[in-house]
């Protein structure tokens, strides 16, 4: 064996499913080179290769050893096989943990390879169980913890793991990936006071393989920097964690010629497309959700919303029965733990909160016999949960035709915001939150959809919440900007009757809401983005998104 396949061979022991261009720049060979040899390696039945693609990667093909190729390994090291499953993640039960990160670690591959660029090619430490995801070390002694806060992972578990990595080693830095601009602000709080410096980026921009892009910013301070400049802050001689092996590992199973007639849940997101990870992700956010609601959201055709919820079927990720005529889409419990895993949440949380399986198999289905606590609230209200939905369908698809863009669009378990208040904690809890990128501006909005605050003092209490947030600086704090309140009612009479309410408690309070109101019929007429807001200034309807800073 030469030099190159020896070298390689490490290579994707130590970077399991990376691709040929990650393992070329942490390795010191070109990238041809790689190409060719890795092909040999593939023929010889050393390595074994799957494809792989999601929202922020594009389709390649992900390196994994065989079980000849442990054996052959531990021959070119001089050392037993045992050991070799030991001290690189090639272990059966390592392959099923980094498969089913394996968005996560792809993003986690291209950022490796952006360090490579400044640093040279680092080395790579993976983590099943600690706070960080992964760790580089850089030379100089310098590490970086990478900690990864997914899509699926709630607030309080985050700032759990956040205190986790404070309480352990002092790393020479880390670097935190975030969703999107809501949670990367919730995240700039929680790290403040670190024992080592962090630097915050979006996961989408991260995964784009560059060194001198500026995403990189401090949780004070708003000066945007490079990952060149982000290695001149680190500090040397860094620490990083060091998990325990388990007592016994077993060699990696071949991927192909597995005797399983139904695929195993870990390999799932790998054999899963990007457009049907998009449509589960989406159904997990909005569940009882209608497959034409579905298809405005994810902007396809509606023939193409049941091509992929078959396939979701077909893996026994989706359930879709018929309730009030219509066809229902939620996750099965496999469906669920697939995502929970995949950002490193609780299975059982979410199967608690989420579960739309039985309680009952033998009784009829209906929102009384639902395990979930929160998916049996949403069908038992489902004419509110739909029309939250109808909402969110009409703004994407209006949007689309006027050359904007819903880009963000949160759940309400996502869309709540916490804050203190002269020493209380209250919060807001609307049905959705989103941002809508129009003539190149981002505007936020919070959604509510009124069906039962229609008495006075209902509808004060509603609005009470929004007068304490708006009333410091803390929708700056979460937004950089103050978002736009929309509440819409199904009844004319009931807006109309808000709007006074509004008027005369806003003088009151002497809090000034940017507060837009609207009814079913106006929507149903003019759409979201037309003339169907009317606020206390100006009682005529006109465009809501039009007046937002």
């Amino acid at each position: 064996m030469r030099e190159i396949e020896r070298d390689l061979l490490r290579l994707v022991a130590e970077l399991p499913l990376a691709d040929r261009i990650e393992l070329a720049c942490f390795s010191r060979w070109s990238e041809r080179a790689v190409y060719q040899r890795l092909g040999n390696l593939r023929r010889s039945g050393l390595v074994e290769d799957l494809a792989h693609a999601s929202d922020l990667i594009r389709p390649t093909r992900r390196f994994l050893l065989t079980a000849d190729g442990v054996e052959q390994l531990a021959l070119n090291l001089g050392r037993s096989r045992e050991a070799v499953l030991r001290d690189y993640p090639v272990s059966e039960r390592w392959r099923q943990t980094l498969l089913r990160r394996i968005d996560a670690v792809a993003v986690i591959y291209r950022l490796g390879s952006a360090l490579a660029e400044v640093a040279g090619p680092p080395r790579l430490r993976w983590y099943r169980s600690r706070p960080a995801d992964a760790a580089f070390a850089l030379t100089g002694g310098r590490t970086l913890a990478v900690v990864r806060w997914g899509r699926a992972l709630d607030r309080t578990a985050f700032a759990v793991r956040i205190s986790r990595l404070r309480q352990g080693p002092a790393y020479s830095g880390a670097l935190v990936l975030v969703p999107d601009e809501v949670r990367f602000r919730q995240a700039r709080r929680l790290l403040r006071g670190m024992p080592f410096i962090c630097f915050l980026a979006l996961e989408g921009e991260a995964a784009q393989p560059s060194s001198e892009s500026r995403i990189w910013r401090a949780p004070s301070g708003g000066a945007r920097l490079s990952l060149r400049d982000v290695l001149y802050y680190l500090r040397p001689e860094g620490q990083w964690a060091v998990e325990r092996v388990p007592q016994r590992s077993l060699p990696p199973r071949s991927l192909a010629g597995r005797p399983e007639t139904r695929e195993p849940d870990w390999l799932l997101p790998a054999r899963l497309k990007t457009s049907e990870k998009r449509a589960l992700g989406l159904i997990g956010d909005w569940p009882w959700i209608r497959p034409d609601h579905l298809a405005k959201l994810l902007g396809v055709a509606r023939r193409r919303v049941s091509q992929l919820t078959s396939g979701l079927e077909r893996f026994e990720l989706l359930l879709a029965p018929r309730i009030e005529g219509q066809r229902r889409l939620a996750l099965t419990d496999r469906g669920l733990a697939l995502i929970a895993r995949r950002d490193r949440a609780s299975v059982g949380a979410a199967r608690t909160r989420w579960s739309a399986a039985p309680l009952d198999p033998e009784a009829p289905f209906g929102w009384r016999n639902l395990r979930g606590r929160r998916t049996r609230q949403l069908l038992r209200h489902l004419a509110h949960t739909e029309s939250v939905h109808r909402f969110l369908a009409a703004l994407s698809e209006q949007a689309r035709l006027k050359g904007a863009e819903l880009i963000q669009f949160d759940p309400p378990q996502r869309a709540s915001r916490y804050f203190r208040l002269d020493g209380t904690l209250y919060s807001v809890q609307p049905d959705a939150f989103g941002v809508l990128r129009l003539d190149g501006r981002d505007r936020a909005f919070f959604l509510e959809w009124e069906r039962r605050a229609i008495r006075p003092s209902t509808m004060a209490a509603k609005l009470a919440p929004y007068q304490r947030y708006y009333r410091n600086h803390r929708p700056t704090d979460d937004h950089g900007a103050w978002p736009l309140v929309l509440v819409a009612f199904d009844d004319e009479l009931a807006s109309d009757q808000f709007l006074r309410i509004v008027d005369s408690r806003t003088s009151r309070a002497g809090v000034d809401l940017p507060l837009y109101v609207s009814n079913r019929q106006l929507l149903d007429r003019h759409g979201p983005l037309g003339p169907a807001w009317r606020c206390v200034n100006d009682l005529r309807p006109g465009i809501a998104f039009a007046a937002s800073a």
